[in-house]
């Protein structure tokens, strides 16, 4: 007996959808946050959409390289983008942050915070450099999560979720962000 799905044999592997890549951006200041806005869009593309800026006041572990009062932005890149690219965009991601560092820094050691990832219609994911129970291995010694989930007209944390993440405060953002997607992949589909 042969299973069939979406008029496929089950062992047929699919191509993903594009997606919608997303930077988030710790800096220690305003114009941290401008080089590396600057950065990202020289890097991977013109932008279409920049959040606002927000105190990081959710924990102090980023003191020792970002100073007292960090802040958070976060950017989405116009082009849309293959999920298979994350690795190598956190690593350039990471190249960007040290850049940064020898550009900005001053006192600080790693002045800008880069976490790169995307969003598709059900999720954001995000990647990152170390490995814990709920990230997977994804290549080029890179791992990502599911940090938040979207259903039902929401957005969803987990568990593991970073608490300013699951807090609600980006979550418009967020939305806004993944309308635009939404639009561009019935625009991909319709061959416009």
């Amino acid at each position: 007996m042969l299973l069939f799905f979406a008029g496929e044999r089950l062992w047929e592997v699919g191509r993903p959808e594009p997606v919608k890549l997303i930077v988030g951006i710790l800096g220690a200041d305003e114009e941290c946050l401008r080089f590396a806005r600057e950065r990202v869009e020289d890097e991977f593309g013109e932008l279409d959409f920049v959040s606002e800026v927000w105190a990081f006041d959710q924990t102090r572990y980023y003191e020792d390289e970002l100073g007292e009062r960090p802040l958070r932005q976060f950017v989405s890149v116009g082009e849309l983008v293959d999920p298979g690219r994350l690795a190598g965009i956190k690593h350039a991601a990471n190249d960007m942050e040290r850049e940064l560092a020898d550009e900005v820094g001053g006192e600080l050691g790693r002045p800008v915070n880069l976490d790169p990832g995307y969003l598709e219609p059900a999720k954001l994911v995000l990647a990152s450099t170390k490995n814990f129970a709920h990230r997977i291995y994804i290549g080029e010694g890179m791992y990502a999560e599911i940090t938040l989930g979207y259903r039902r007209g929401e957005w969803l944390g987990f568990e593991y979720s970073f608490p300013d993440y699951k807090g609600g405060r980006y979550h418009a953002f967020l939305s806004k962000v993944r309308a635009r997607l939404v639009e561009q992949l019935r625009e991909m589909r319709r061959g416009g």
